[in-house]
C-alpha cells in the first residue's frame, strides 16, 4: 500500500502548487473577513454615534475595554461597532500567524527539518510578541 493512499495512516502531502493555492486562499480569506468585519463595524459605529459632536481639542486614547482579545470578543458578541472594528484588527493580525502555522504543518508532513525549524521559530516569535512575552 502506498503511503499516500487513503487508509494508510500517513498524512497525505499535497503538491506544491496546491499548498501555495491553499495558503493564498487562507490569506485572501483572512483579509476579506477582516475588511468585511471592519466595514460592518464602521457602519454600526457610525449609525450609533455618527451624529454626536466630536471634540478634536482633546485626545482620548483607546478605551481599556478594547485592549484585550477577550474584551474585544465580548463587545463583538454585544454587536458593538467598536468591538467589530477591533475584531477586524485581530483577524488581520491572525491571518499571517495562521499562514505560518499552516506552513509548519505542511513542512512537518513533508519531513523537511530545516523548514520545520524555521517555521517553528517564526511561529514562536510571532506568538511571543503577540502575548507580550518579548517585552
Amino acid at each position: 500500500m502506498n503511503d499516500d493512499e487513503p487508509g494508510s495512516g500517513q498524512l497525505s502531502v499535497p503538491k506544491t502548487m496546491s499548498v501555495e493555492r491553499l495558503i493564498g486562499t487562507l490569506l485572501r480569506a483572512g483579509v476579506g473577513m477582516a475588511a468585511t468585519c471592519c466595514l460592518c463595524g464602521g457602519a454600526v459605529y457610525l449609525l450609533s454615534t455618527g451624529s454626536h459632536p466630536v471634540d478634536y481639542g482633546q485626545f482620548n486614547g483607546t478605551d481599556l475595554r478594547f485592549t484585550s482579545p477577550p474584551a474585544i470578543f465580548a463587545h463583538w458578541l454585544d454587536r458593538s461597532g467598536r468591538g467589530l472594528i477591533q475584531l477586524s484588527a485581530l483577524l488581520l493580525i491572525a491571518t499571517p500567524v495562521a499562514r505560518v502555522a499552516l506552513s509548519l504543518v505542511f513542512f512537518t508532513a513533508r519531513r523537511d527539518p530545516a523548514y520545520v525549524a524555521i517555521s517553528a521559530a517564526v511561529l514562536a516569535i510571532l506568538l511571543a510578541s503577540l502575548t507580550g512575552s518579548l517585552t
